[in-house]
């Protein structure tokens, strides 16, 4: 047992990071396509962490009920719809105000020099 997986870190990466980290960077994508606040994509992580938290419990054995590591999965949910909102909503940014925001980085943008 580690300190982020219950029983072996192979479970952790494939359905909290690839399973429920692939469906959060995903959710995070789509409400950011719609123009809608990141604070949407963070309330739809509580449901899927608790599915995320039901498969280590159906297939993994794991704990149900676990408040450590169903914190561990929604942190991590967390994360990866931060991320994949704000990669979608730099794009969304540069594509559509291409004459006044540049890219600055993937994960952030700003005004082109010379304006205020």
């Amino acid at each position: 047992m580690g300190i982020l997986w219950e029983n072996s870190i192979a479970d952790f990466i494939i359905v909290t990071l690839i399973l429920g980290g692939g469906a959060a960077i995903m959710a995070g994508r789509a409400v950011a396509l719609s123009w809608e606040p990141l604070t949407r994509a963070l309330l739809w992580m509580l449901p899927l962490a608790c599915a995320v938290r039901f498969i280590h419990y159906a297939i993994f054995h794991g704990t149900l009920l676990s408040p450590r590591f169903f914190l561990v999965d929604l942190v991590t949910l967390l994360i990866a719809t931060t991320i994949g909102h704000r990669l979608t909503r730099v794009r969304q940014m540069t594509e559509r105000y291409a004459w006044r925001v540049a890219a600055d980085g993937p994960l952030s943008w700003r005004l082109k020099s010379g304006e205020s």
